[in-house]
Order: structure tokens, then C-alpha cells, then sequence
């Protein structure tokens, strides 16, 4: 993978961290133990060990289950709240480590961009949703958001350019918003 490419791969799988953190450490090792699409480097390459991915196995269905219960669901997301950045920072780190970025640089964008996918996550959108439809929405959103989480990673690592454009369009209108805001509050 080119740098390009690679950045934009990190940012969709550590994106795709904040909603779910095992769903892109289970494709990335998938991915590298049974295809060419993706070749991680040690010490990265453990993920993809039987271990790892029977542990990322039962942990998917871990929280799968305990994300459609009103109340398991928060306590679930306040655990997560360590948990879902350090997946995002590991694969930052994991997909951008053959693209020379300092590993420093990778675990803090990995950090930013998966905390930043939670807190949104877990302090806005799920209270809504629980709140607006009495927990009877948690299932659907929890599936969405782990079909959400399982598509951008595969496309993350098959077309990155598609989570260039996903973070043009979704970042792109905040900054612009955000800098005409400023604009109007100097004048």
C-alpha cells in the first residue's frame, strides 16, 4: 500500500473501532491470515494468530449481546471507553506501519479518530435512541452500527480511496461550517 492509501485505510479501520473495537482487528487478521490483500508486520501480525482470532470471535458476540440491552449497553460503552480507542490506535498502527508513519503519530490519530467515533457514539446517539424509543431501538441501531463497523473495514482495506471520500464528505461540511463560523464572530 501506498502512503495515500494506507493513511486512509487507518482512518476507516480505527473509525470503524469507535463503533465496534474487535469487528477491524478480526478482519485485519482475517484478512491477513487467509489472503495477500494485507501483509501485517510484526509485531502487528499476532492478530491474525488462531488465538487471537477465537478471542476476537467471542468477544464480537460479547458485545454484540450486551450492546442490545439498555442498561448492559452503558455499562458495556463505559467500559468500551478504554477499550475502543486502543483498538483504533492498534490498527492505525497496524495499517500504517509498512507506510513508514512514526508509530507515535499512528497510536494518537488511531486514539483521536476511534475515541472521537465513540464519544459520539456513547454520549449522544445511543442515549437518544434509548431515550426516544424506551431501548427498543438499541437492537437495530446496535446491528447497524456493527454492520457500519464490518463494511468500512473491508473497504477500508479493498478500496481505501471510498474512506477518502467518506471522510471528505462527513469531516469536509464541519470544517467548512466550523471556518465560516469563525469568519462571522471576527467581523
Amino acid at each position: 500500500m501506498d502512503l495515500i492509501s494506507s493513511i486512509f485505510s487507518a482512518f476507516g479501520l480505527s473509525a470503524s473501532a469507535g463503533l465496534n473495537a474487535y469487528i477491524p482487528l478480526m478482519v485485519l487478521g482475517l484478512l491477513n491470515r487467509f489472503t495477500s490483500l494485507i501483509t501485517l508486520q510484526e509485531p502487528y501480525s499476532a492478530i491474525s494468530s488462531g488465538w487471537a482470532l477465537g478471542t476476537l470471535g467471542v468477544l464480537i458476540v460479547v458485545e454484540t449481546l450486551a450492546d442490545n440491552f439498555p442498561i448492559v449497553n452503558h455499562v458495556n460503552d463505559a467500559i468500551q471507553t478504554a477499550i475502543r480507542p486502543a483498538a483504533g490506535a492498534l490498527v492505525f498502527a497496524a495499517s500504517t506501519d509498512v507506510a513508514d508513519v512514526h508509530p507515535a503519530l499512528a497510536v494518537v490519530g488511531g486514539l483521536l479518530v476511534a475515541g472521537s467515533v465513540h464519544a459520539t457514539k456513547s454520549l449522544v446517539v445511543r442515549p437518544a435512541v434509548t431515550a426516544t424509543t424506551g431501548g427498543l431501538g438499541n437492537t437495530p441501531v446496535s446491528l447497524t452500527e456493527d454492520a457500519i463497523s464490518a463494511s468500512v473495514s473491508f473497504l477500508s482495506i479493498l478500496i481505501p480511496i471510498v474512506i477518502g471520500v467518506l471522510l471528505l464528505v462527513t469531516v469536509g461540511p464541519f470544517v467548512w461550517w466550523r471556518v465560516r463560523r469563525r469568519r462571522a464572530e471576527a467581523t
